[in-house]
């Protein structure tokens, strides 16, 4: 029998990743995702890359009734991966309370249906966001959890004081929650990859969608800041490390390898790559100039973020192994095809 996995958000950008690499390993997984900020076809792409169609349950968990009854069929499970979540910084300003009652609630259904099934092992998708604005670069999991600049990141800071909280409680339950720091690309297929629905919000599908004409200009929020080209540095990750950091981590809860109920850990490559480093690979990789202009800063924009990461190396076997030609090149040619097909 193969073990079940229950995926929550797995039509999702990471969480789609995520499932093509657990099917690759010969797992069953059932996604459960509600299809707010997501789309049906991602099944059919999942199913021609791996030719296996994972079950789907369209199920909104913000429903503690439904989230029961579809835990119930599914109680064989062995571990979640819990993805699903709004997930745009500026949305969660602007509606704050819509994040708190997803983000949170859909967690705390999750918890209880599991729970109430004696499902043990619970992956959780948490965010570098946890740390604020830190202090000491690069951040390790050791440094102290902050209040973030955004609803939605403090909706990841509050989630893993809750996983932490549960743990607590129950002896058997064994949790891990892996910070992201900044993924981008796409799978090596060009079939996947991140489709954000309105006017993205991070930096890379931002300027793979210039590019292809569906924005006029990218804009480079400030260059005035204490970096080697005065823009911001961040940590990107490939989303297939991090699709795979995944797998290890269910691998360490199923192995009963945890040293500790509830562990956290990073998710990045440990290097930093400025705003206008990242406009100047694009170009190399893609052939042609990319319109930008430099404007003001943003408020809460942190000046350099990037991870420390032995931990996750040391305890977990992973390490992220593509570069960023690697991102640039999957996340052009993912939206290349997108733009073929709409």
């Amino acid at each position: 029998m193969k073990n079940k996995i229950i995926v929550t958000g797995g039509c999702g950008y990471i969480g789609s990743h995520t499932v093509i690499s657990l099917i690759n390993h010969d797992y069953e997984v059932v996604i459960i995702d509600d299809l707010s900020n997501s789309n049906i076809q991602v099944l059919d792409r999942i199913e021609r890359i791996t030719n296996v169609r994972p079950q789907f349950e369209h199920i909104d968990l913000k429903s503690f009734e439904a989230t029961q009854a579809v835990f119930n069929i599914h109680n064989d499970a062995k571990a979640v991966i819990h993805f699903a979540a709004h997930k745009a910084v500026a949305e969660s300003i602007q509606n704050p309370l819509m994040y708190y009652q997803n983000n949170l609630f859909s967690l705390l259904n999750t918890l209880k249906a599991q729970e109430d099934n004696g499902i043990n092992h619970h992956i959780f998708s948490s965010s570098a966001t946890v740390y604020g604005n830190p202090s000491l670069i690069p951040i390790t999991e050791e440094a102290p959890v902050q209040r973030p600049f955004s609803p939605y990141g403090n909706t990841k800071k509050i989630a893993e004081e809750i996983l932490e909280d549960f743990t607590n409680a129950q002896s058997e339950v064994a949790v891990i929650s892996l910070r992201y720091f900044n993924p981008i690309g796409a799978h090596e297929s060009g079939l996947i990859g991140e489709f954000p629905s309105g006017i993205p919000n991070n930096l890379m599908p931002y300027i793979t969608q210039t590019a292809a004409g569906v924005r006029e200009k990218l804009m480079v929020f400030g260059n005035d800041y204490p970096t080697k080209d005065g823009t911001p540095i961040r940590d990107y990750i490939h989303v297939v490390d991090l699709a795979e950091a995944h797998l290890k981590a269910l691998q360490r809860l199923l192995n009963a390898t945890a040293t500790k109920p509830y562990e956290v850990f990073n998710l990045g490559t440990g290097t930093g790559v400025s705003v206008l480093e990242m406009i100047n690979a694009f170009e190399a990789v893609s052939g042609s100039p990319l319109n930008y202009e430099i404007t003001a800063r943003r408020p809460g924009d942190a000046t350099e973020i990037f991870a420390a990461t032995e931990l996750a190396k040391h305890a977990l076997g992973w390490e992220a192994t593509r570069n960023l030609q690697d991102m640039i090149q999957s996340s052009w040619t993912w939206e290349q095809n997108l733009r073929k097909e709409l």
